[in-house]
């Protein structure tokens, strides 16, 4: 029986076929098409692999591709590395554990809590567990229930949120629900996942729409724009970092800029 997991990398594989068209890889365009993409003998011609395994891959159901074949379909489908990564990830048996809260060790904690910039540690399914006061005067974490205290509940769902991003709301959302699908497929299935895209999906109305072309991107530091209530136009860079002895733990700091 195939996986959550298998579904997601066939449901993977699919999206970024259909983004591609016969011109992009010099494929002659010949009959005209009924669906957009490649077909998947295409596809499968191009990675230099049997269709009916292509097919098999697609549909989810129980192989496993070799490293070589991952690769073949990574530049058969012109993926980004994002791509290329988050495609060889799914590929790999997956961890059957139940999802777990994770625990911030007291010296993460202290340090976090120690610093005079905004800084905040975030687990494996981007739950907020840990803050300092710079990251309470600008989002407000303590104000929400323990429940709500996660950076995707928070973006969008959170009308406060939305109206510190102001116009940038949008691009940010977006790109936080691309950055979080590499998480998610990894834990298709898990009851603590499932919920939280419930939650999203009841909460924000353009979840769906982002959420359904399947796309995947990496990003570790960048810039934000945000409209304070009480401060005004704030302008940040930020970095994140993982936790050596637990990598699901994440320190996200934030850097005022002129």
């Amino acid at each position: 029986m195939a996986s959550p997991r298998q579904g997601e990398l066939g449901d993977f594989l699919r999206s970024r076929r259909e983004k591609l068209t016969p011109k992009l890889v010099g494929i002659p365009a010949g009959r005209r098409r009924r669906t957009p993409g490649l077909r998947r003998e295409e596809v499968a011609d191009l990675a230099g692999i049997g269709v009916d395994w292509y097919v098999r891959l697609e549909q989810g159901r129980s192989v496993s591709p070799s490293a070589a074949t991952i690769d073949a379909l990574a530049r058969a489908l012109r993926l980004s590395k994002a791509e290329h990564t988050h495609l060889r990830a799914l590929a790999k048996e997956g961890d059957r554990r139940l999802f777990v809260p994770e625990t911030v060790p007291p010296a993460i904690r202290r340090a976090v809590e120690s610093l005079n910039q905004p800084a905040y540690v975030t687990g494996r399914r981007w739950d907020v567990l840990a803050w300092n006061a710079a990251a309470e005067d600008v989002f407000a974490f303590g104000r929400l229930p323990e429940n709500e205290r996660n950076t995707l509940i928070c973006m969008l769902t959170n009308p406060e949120t939305r109206r510190l991003f102001a116009a940038g709301w949008a691009e940010e959302a977006r790109r936080m629900v691309t950055q979080f699908r590499r998480t998610h497929d990894l834990w298709a299935g898990d009851p603590a996942f499932v919920g939280l895209l419930a939650r999203l999906r009841q909460g924000c109305p353009e979840f769906d729409t982002w959420w359904g072309t399947h796309d995947v991107s990496s990003s570790v530091a960048g810039r934000k724009v945000l409209s304070h209530p009480r401060r005004g136009r704030l302008n940040f860079e930020y970095a994140s970092f993982q936790a050596n002895d637990d990598p699901g733990l994440k320190l996200i700091i934030y850097t005022e800029i002129g």
